[in-house]
């Protein structure tokens, strides 16, 4: 027992002191990895308003738009060629996946038409959430939204009334959430366009 009482501060000392530098550490290697990390993530986005959008001229990111729809946010990156607005790349998110957050850039023409789309964010199941990168420009059945304006169509998986968009199979929740996303892209494209009546 005497012997334990007199071991016992120097283990408390040894656990200190890893503490301290394991927690050091970590916030070196946090510190090392925030700025490379950040530029990737820059890189992504550039890319896919590039190959989202319609052709622009403009610096879409030094356009960019903010609004908030459902409580999530939205961010428009006005598409402009020769001054005229040519559409936009849309980045937006849903926290309704099976798994979480969902966040798109979703491209569309200036008449609102969907031209492509680019899933930055999912941790949904993999070989079934995780196929809506390819499911939904699939031209298979009623797969597709490449080409579809969400003002004239109902956006939705065709389990749920009126849907028109053939959901991934045994995914409905990853594609209502992914469907919700781009249905209120469209919603911040709109109103990115009665915001700035000059954009026209």
């Amino acid at each position: 027992m005497k012997k334990l009482a007199s071991t016992l501060p120097n283990m408390i000392i040894s656990l200190v002191s890893i503490t301290v530098v394991a927690g050091a550490l970590l916030g070196i290697t946090y510190s090392i990895t925030k700025q490379p990390i950040a530029l990737q993530q820059q890189e992504q986005q550039q890319k896919a308003i590039a190959e989202v959008a319609p052709n622009f001229d403009n610096d879409p990111e030094s356009e960019k738009w903010e609004t908030e729809i459902d409580g999530n946010s939205f961010t428009v990156y006005p598409a402009r060629e020769n001054g005229r607005l040519t559409g936009a790349a849309v980045k937006g998110s849903s926290m309704n996946g099976f798994a979480g957050e969902i966040v798109v850039m979703c491209g569309f023409e200036a008449n609102g038409d969907i031209k492509d789309y680019r899933v930055l964010k999912q941790a949904e199941t993999p070989g079934l959430g995780t196929k809506m990168e390819t499911w939904f420009r699939d031209p298979s059945a009623a797969r597709s939204v490449i080409g579809k304006n969400p003002g004239k169509m109902k956006l939705m998986v065709t389990k749920d009334p009126g849907g028109e968009i053939d959901g991934i199979t045994a995914a409905t929740i990853s594609s209502r959430a992914f469907l919700e996303t781009l249905r209120n892209a469209y919603k911040a494209f709109l109103g990115y366009e009665k915001e700035q009546p000059s954009a026209n």
